[in-house]
């Protein structure tokens, strides 16, 4: 009755320093990814920043060339406005 008691309580010593080893070797590849300064993480990090600020003026000038855009498609609807007029009386012109 007791060697079960024992071979219980040793399973579960066993169980927990399985579980400890696991978790250690679990928390040692986070750290690695993103733990310190220089981690993969932390250079992701910098480097979203940086693209961050380099294209932050993007947005300003983006307004702008749609706004240039827009007049240039209100000016080639008048000129193909003016081609259609044009096709339509050299076809009568021909007939």
């Amino acid at each position: 009755m007791i060697l079960p008691t024992i071979l219980t309580a040793l399973l579960v010593l066993v169980f927990f320093g399985v579980l400890a080893f696991a978790l250690a070797h679990i928390r040692a590849v986070l750290d690695s990814i993103g733990g310190k300064p220089t981690s993969f993480l932390a250079k992701l990090r910098v480097g979203l920043r940086a693209i961050e600020k380099e294209t932050s003026y993007l947005g300003p000038q983006v307004t702008q060339v749609n706004a240039g855009l827009s007049q240039i498609a209100a000016g080639l609807t008048s000129v193909d406005r003016h081609l259609v007029g044009t096709i339509d009386a050299v076809t009568r012109q021909e007939a």
